[in-house]
């Protein structure tokens, strides 16, 4: 789908570009497709994308397990999908949640809350907020806890749960608040991710 911006010196793809890719994915039910759309606006410039996306989609499983964990999005919901995905080698969490994030937007109906993308940015500004709020009531060791929790990576599903639900209550929260906040929780998400709103 994006193979036109390869030849540009600079060139960009918009998440509205990637969903409408991944819904073309989903009419030819080829979830490899989809996937590969969502690591090129993952990985971005960076030079050993198509690497790790071929290394990914060279398993012998590669399209079942993509295919199960988008029917498991949909019966189940995100953490079940989680799992699944999780079994593929040289696939981390925060490339698989990109997946999950573009797949939950593209699908007209998932179980439960669509996913969000978790990464190593994502993890820091949890890390640090669950230090401040530890020790705001008093906890010395919070900082040793949220280092445990919120690692830079390998992330369990129970993890990602507990991360999807935090930002679902978060967002709920800011809209309820009397500022003009979006309803959708992927607002959050990007602005936590690009430091443009602090939680602290």
């Amino acid at each position: 789908t994006f193979a036109d911006r390869a030849a540009a010196d600079s060139a960009s793809v918009s998440r509205a570009e990637v969903v409408a890719a991944v819904r073309a994915a989903e009419q030819s039910e080829s979830w490899a497709e989809a996937f590969v759309a969502t690591q090129v606006w993952g990985y971005g410039v960076t030079g050993y994308g198509p690497y790790r996306t071929r290394q990914v989609l060279a398993q012998p499983s590669a399209e079942a397990v993509l295919t199960e964990a988008v029917s498991l999005l949909v019966d189940e919901g995100a953490v079940a999908a989680y799992e699944v995905l999780h079994t593929l080698d040289g696939l981390g969490p925060a490339f698989l949640t990109k997946f999950l994030y573009f797949a939950g937007q593209a699908l007209s109906d998932v179980k439960g809350p669509r996913p969000l993308i978790l990464d190593s940015v994502l993890a820091g500004v949890l890390r640090r907020h669950a230090t401040k709020v530890g020790r705001a009531v008093g906890y010395e060791w919070s900082e040793a806890v949220a280092k445990w929790i919120w690692r830079d990576s390998g992330w369990s599903s129970h993890r990602y749960d507990v991360y999807l639900r935090w930002m679902y209550a978060a967002n709920e929260r800011l809209a309820a608040a009397s500022i003009d906040w979006p309803t959708t929780p992927d607002v959050l998400e990007l602005a936590l991710f690009s430091a443009v709103w602090d939680p602290e």
